[in-house]
């Protein structure tokens, strides 16, 4: 059998709509928070005795981090202020009903875990994390996709400012329990890990209990190719993009071990760290960035790079290393490195870069260097892990996470981490799931998604592809809600099905149409203060932030009666009266429809603007 392109697998994390997992504050983001505590964070060993290497990374990026408290939504346990108190019972409920809605196996007692994270993120240094099931299954267009693991955990601060040397966190999101859902490594596609992720997400949503909107669910990425390495791609939050990054990551990959064959093709050995003060080829130098670090008191530091010319920007900009080696310089707090490959530029002219050849040495054609202009310890710094980076360029792809990006790459953001960043949580008791509990949730399961679908068919007589369109886009009881109680079914399948659409693709943030606000605009139309030919330009004016009845008025929607529509149908027909005479009289009502709905649209329904249209012809032609 072929060894496949690439394989992927995903996790999921899925927000809950309960309150915090250990204690009773509200979950819900807020806009503001006050006080200001501050903490610096150190990895602790694991069981086996090992730091983790992942959060020994993070510590050396020697951040400092800042709390802001919120009012009912943190309290001293999201401070590590006081220990956790029980668990959330409706939280585990969740758990437990999605871990059976995926065939999963539940165990037989539930055990939360620490899980070392230093970057800031919790104030505890860990995050809480327990095994709730194992090996469930799930089937996407007819291919089953393995579940490994479905977990319960907590969510993480939420980053508010960033600076070089601090990070500033609110306590709102901390606490608030995520389901964690990981597939086995079965996707073989770009566009399959957006079905995998999309079937995940429907039966999250079919519990009816969990949060909906922006940041709510996210999804992490893990991908390998042959010959290549498992790379997590950690946060991703938009739906549609995810076949871009698996895509792109993919291309990445590959582009590093063509990387590998040309430098082992060329002999190149591992480079000594051996950095070089060449402050006075640059001191007249009028790069920005070489002037702004020489006036801050800093120093341009370069390392010679025998055989890597041509890999670091070359190929026409195939080839990237340079690019991967400036993500790990940043990490040590420079806004990034400068290598031959793409010199001159930036304002060093070429004069600079003969001078520093010849400074150091390099008469070979494949030789090349990096610089680094900031304060001399954290340009050192800065070379050390980017030469360290080319290095391992050398051998092999290495494992890491990476930050997803908004135009679908990413970015080099830690190691990544291993089985040594796990120990026993000593504050939280085990959690017994006993036979009648599990017994209990199997008999009151909810609906599942095509169990939906074929409802809303034979219910509101939609079909099968709507149904499923609806469902997937988690506009269900929305959509129930407005056929219930307005009696616009078509009019309602045509905004979630089409109108949706329309906007995203131009551009338009609809996350302002919450339901509330649909809800308003579509009774307003039950009421007839405007006809559905408005519906969608009221959309898109309430996306703005205006709410319906401002935007009735400002968008003039405001609905006319049948005998002002009628005046102004007449004037348009007495107006064109030989035209309609020339075409025999009902025959112009095609053509005359265009300027009646350009005078009437939004203000009268179109059924009847053709009905007063046909009425006026018939009274002007006498029939």
């Amino acid at each position: 059998m072929a060894e496949p392109e690439m394989i992927c697998g995903i996790e999921i994390h899925q927000q809950l709509d309960t309150k915090k997992l250990f204690c009773d504050c509200e979950s819900h983001l807020c806009e503001e928070g006050h006080g200001s505590v501050y903490r610096r964070l150190r990895p602790t060993t694991s069981e086996t005795g090992e730091i983790d290497r992942a959060a020994l990374a993070q510590f050396q990026r020697n951040l400092g981090y800042r709390y802001q408290s919120v009012d009912g939504a943190s309290c001293l346990v999201e401070l590590d202020e006081e220990p956790p108190h029980g668990i959330n019972s409706n939280a585990m409920e969740t758990t437990l009903i999605f871990s059976e809605m995926m065939n999963a196996r539940v165990v037989d007692e539930v055990h939360f875990m620490r899980k070392i994270v230093v970057d800031g993120s919790n104030t505890s240094g860990f995050q809480r994390t327990a095994l709730v099931a194992t090996d469930g299954e799930i089937d996407v267009n007819g291919k089953k996709i393995s579940i490994l693991s479905v977990c319960l955990e907590e969510d993480a601060c939420r980053k508010v400012e960033t600076t070089d040397a601090e990070i500033t966190y609110r306590l709102d999101r901390l606490g608030i329990p995520l389901i964690e859902v990981a597939t086995g490594p079965d996707i073989r596609t770009p566009e399959e890990c957006m079905e995998v992720a999309l079937r995940i997400g429907t039966l999250l949503r079919a519990t009816k209990r969990v949060k909906r909107g922006i940041g709510t669910i996210r999804e992490d990425l893990n991908i390998s190719i042959p010959g290549g390495a498992r790379i997590e791609i950690k946060g991703v939050q938009e739906l549609r993009l995810l076949p871009l990054y698996v895509e792109n990551e993919v291309n990445r990959q590959k582009m590093l071990l063509r990387i590998r064959d040309i430098l082992q093709e060329r002999s190149v050995k591992e480079v000594p760290f051996e950095p070089v003060d060449v402050t006075d080829i640059f001191k007249d130098c009028e790069s920005k960035v070489i002037q702004g670090a020489l006036k801050d008191k800093g120093k341009v530091i370069a390392v010679r790079l025998p055989g890597f010319s041509g890999v670091m920007n070359g190929d026409g900009g195939k080839l990237r290393l340079g690019a991967e080696m400036a993500q790990r310089a940043r990490t040590k707090g420079v806004k990034g490195i400068f290598h031959s490959d793409e010199l001159p530029n930036y304002g060093i002219e070429q004069r600079y870069v003969d001078s520093l050849r010849e400074y150091l040495g390099m008469v070979n054609e494949h030789d090349a260097f990096v610089i680094c202009a900031a304060k001399e310890k954290r340009a050192k710094d800065a070379l050390e892990v980017a030469v360290e980076r080319a290095n391992i360029a050398l051998k092999e792809v290495p494992e890491e996470t990476r930050d997803p990006l908004p135009d679908g790459t990413s970015k080099y953001s830690r190691p990544l981490p291993g089985a040594a960043r796990m120990y026993p949580e000593t504050d939280v008791p085990p959690t017994e799931i006993t036979r009648d509990r599990m017994s209990h949730i199997r008999e009151n399961l909810p609906e599942l998604p095509e169990e939906i679908e074929k409802r809303l068919v034979s219910q509101y007589g939609i079909n099968a592809q709507q149904a499923r369109q609806i469902v997937r886009q988690d506009n269900t009881d929305l959509f129930e809600k407005i056929s219930n109680e307005y009696d616009l079914t078509a009019v309602a399948a045509t905004t979630f099905l089409n109108t949706y659409g329309e906007l995203e693709h131009d551009g338009i943030d609809i996350s302002p149409l919450t339901d509330e606000k649909v809800m308003q605009a579509f009774g307003m139309l039950k009421d007839g203060r405007f006809a559905k030919e408005a519906l969608p330009a009221l959309l898109r004016e309430m996306c703005a932030g205006t709410d319906a009845e401002k935007a009735i008025k400002k968008l003039g929607l405001e609905a006319v009666d049948s005998d002002e529509a009628s005046k102004i149908i007449a004037q348009i027909v007495r107006e064109r009266e030989d035209f309609i005479r020339s075409k025999g009289g009902l025959a112009a009502i095609g053509p005359l429809m265009g300027p009646v709905m350009g005078a009437l649209r939004g203000k009268i329904d179109g059924q009847k603007a053709n009905e007063l249209l046909s009425a006026e012809i018939k009274r002007l032609m006498g029939i």
